[in-house]
């Protein structure tokens, strides 16, 4: 099976070319450029250069979100292009899960996380399970210090993985102590061949449905919504 990845969910953009269980081919940037214009060069790019071409392809795999909802929507948008448009399988896997798969052999909980502003973070809870990667909180968009508590909670040791770390890192060493343990910077960006190798397994999804995982509204829409509860409440 050959597995195109496409991960532009936040800052970093990444492309992956997966065959059977061999990633032949990433593309990773960690750049804040509009993802727009560079994501199908780079999916071009990347092709040619494993001497493969659309028509070769046997499935999609797209990071659904959580994230920037720009970057998201542009992933997702050029995934179920391309999987109608190709006729062949469309499969998402959560971009917190591709981040967390960077802690592969910490004896522990791995907890990725985006920021997402005004003190919130986009998180969740994974640990390895016989190198099979399972959740053990859904993800979430919360306070990072409430949290931080709720880590506390487990009473076990934490690796924080993701670009944003810096960020939150007192907030988290403040609360849970030397179990808090942060990844180096080598490992902060999610890998596409992870994801590529994720949605192998992955469900299909409906193409013409599919939506993102935003999991918040973004911030017009709130503000739409609560002035429409505001009008019919008064």
């Amino acid at each position: 099976m050959n597995i195109l990845a496409i991960d532009t969910s936040n800052d970093v953009l990444g492309i992956g070319l997966v065959i059977e269980s061999k990633v032949v081919g990433e593309y990773i940037t960690n750049l804040k450029k509009n993802h727009s214009v560079r994501v199908m060069p780079a999916i071009q790019q990347l092709l040619a250069d494993c001497e493969m071409k659309p028509d070769d392809l046997n499935k999609i795999v797209v990071a659904g979100g959580p994230g920037s909802y720009t970057g998201v929507r542009i992933g997702v948008t050029i995934a179920k292009t391309m999987a109608w448009t190709l006729g062949i399988p469309l499969s998402s896997v959560s971009s917190l899960a591709v981040l967390a798969a960077a802690g592969r052999y910490f004896p522990g909980l791995i907890c990725p996380l985006f920021d997402a502003r005004r003190g919130l973070i986009y998180s969740g809870l994974y640990r390895f399970d016989h190198q099979e990667l399972v959740t053990v909180r859904q993800d979430c968009n919360i306070p990072a210090e409430e949290w931080a508590l709720l880590l506390k909670e487990h009473e076990e040791p934490v690796l924080f993985v993701g670009n944003d770390i810096s960020i939150h890192q007192e907030t988290f060493k403040s609360t849970l102590g030397q179990a808090a343990c942060f990844a180096a910077p080598g490992e902060y960006n999610p890998r596409p061949g992870e994801l590529g190798l994720m949605g192998v397994s992955r469900p299909e999804e409906n193409v013409h449905t599919f939506t993102p995982n935003y999991i918040r509204l973004v911030e017009a829409e709130a503000k739409w919504l609560e002035r429409q509860g505001k009008i019919q409440n008064d």
